[in-house]
């Protein structure tokens, strides 16, 4: 038998639910990280539907491909739940119940007080060829297989689930090139759009060039992607990397705010801490959006002491102590540069924090104007070191949901911008 090197892989996600895009799939990103990590290039990403046949062909068409496969659902009990049947058909073999996964199972149900169903069987059968791996956290054991050269493993689709079994049951199985070295480097822009990000690079980004150079752009935050493979030692490849990132920050610096697995959120939440000051947050046409980011970060009660949503004019008066001719006739309006500003100092008054951010604007599809259209936004920072207010207007695209976020992480990288100590440049979508 053919024991090589696990050098490619390729991931597929199964499910109806994924295919008509029911459900984000967000296992596939988690696998591909894990596995560059252990210098195995996932080459390719598939979503197939709950349907046998469909699944069986990809089985087949990417073990002629890749080294691995990684599968993630279709382990349930229920007639849809098709992975089991597809890797016996793909590895030309039969399903056997297997009694050291029943008992697991049937162990699974007894440690609840429950009553395993007879459909949970189904859960127990395996390819006669194929292996049990164990699932300490839910009903779902996972097979590994192996269809011609190339190595399978079936994985459950729910993330607790899988997170711990491909660490307990897969990672043991991998067999990892000696010799080759795979490392990779992301640093996070935000305010830069990636056309412009790719002339500041320039040569960096060649095709040819190793280590490579690329860029991603999700939700305003563009990424610089960095990967080293080849026969250097990790000293080496870590060195070639560190020249690579230097001249990265070179060109960038102003629009990078973190790396790897940072966020805008925990980045300010960090530097907030690190300097023990505290942010509070006057909110408009986000709705409290702003206060869910930072609060997703553990440890933000330290730095972020709360926020008013003054989601309407008498509210803004009332909380943010706003004069009410600004929302008169022939005053400047909820959605202008006056108006932030005052939200924001309001919140300095209110909330007794040393920064404050408030954002109005109209997020649509309704409410614009000629003078003011939708996505028109208005984000400032007061902060009681300053004794003024960083205002500025912003011309969002997109839809509600789009103006929305993107008013909020703004947002965050201007009082990034102020905690970082550097120049308030320009950011993209800025009036």
């Amino acid at each position: 038998m053919d024991m090589h090197h696990h050098a490619t892989a390729a991931i597929i996600s199964i499910g109806d639910e994924l295919t008509l895009g029911q459900t984000l799939d967000t296992n596939s990103k988690w696998l591909s990280d894990q596995l560059v990590t252990m210098g195995i290039v996932p080459v390719e990403h598939v979503t197939v539907p709950d349907d046998l046949d469909a699944h069986v062909a990809t089985l087949l068409r990417l073990a002629n491909k890749v080294d691995v496969i990684v599968c993630s659902g279709g382990l349930g009990p229920t007639q849809d739940d098709l992975t089991r049947d597809a890797l016996a058909k793909a590895m030309g073999d039969t399903l056997i119940e297997d009694p050291i996964a029943l008992s697991q199972v049937e162990a699974w149900y007894t440690s609840r007080g429950r009553v395993m169903s007879a459909n949970n069987r189904l859960q127990a059968l395996r390819p006669t060829r194929g292996l049990v791996m164990q699932n300490l956290h839910g009903t779902a054991p996972g097979i590994a297989g192996r269809i011609g050269n190339c190595d399978v493993f079936c994985l459950p689709g729910p993330p607790k689930e899988m997170f711990p079994m491909f660490e307990q049951g897969v990672v043991p199985r991998l067999r990892l090139q000696a010799g080759r070295t795979m490392m990779t480097r992301v640093l996070h822009t935000f305010g830069v759009a990636e056309s412009d990000l790719a002339m500041r690079l320039g040569d960096l980004m060649k095709r040819d060039a190793n280590p490579l150079v690329g860029t991603t752009a999700s939700g305003g935050v563009v990424s610089i992607r960095m990967r080293y493979e080849g026969s250097l030692t990790p000293i080496e490849a870590g060195q070639v990397l560190d020249s690579v990132e230097r001249t990265c920050r070179d060109v960038a610096g102003q629009f990078i705010f973190g790396s790897e697995k940072e966020t805008l959120a925990s980045v300010v939440v960090g530097m907030l801490r690190a300097q023990k000051q505290t942010l509070g947050t006057v909110e408009s046409c986000t709705g409290g959006l702003l206060g869910a980011y930072l609060t997703e970060i553990p440890g933000s009660s330290a730095a972020f002491i709360g926020g008013l949503v003054t989601y309407t004019n008498e509210l803004k008066t009332q909380l943010a102590h706003l004069d009410a001719a600004n929302f008169a006739e022939g005053g400047p309006g909820a959605v202008s540069r006056e108006t932030a500003s005052a939200m924001a100092m309001g919140g300095l008054r209110t909330l007794g924090c040393d920064h404050a951010i408030a954002i109005t604007g109209i997020a649509g599809p309704d409410g614009g104007s000629a003078a003011k259209p939708v996505g028109l936004v208005y984000i400032a920072r007061a902060s009681r070191s300053d004794s003024e207010v960083d205002v500025r207007g912003f011309k969002m695209i997109g839809d509600r949901q789009n103006v929305r976020e993107w008013s909020a992480r703004t947002a965050m990288a201007m009082l990034w911008q102020k905690l970082s100590g550097l120049p308030s440049v320009r950011m993209l979508r800025e009036a």
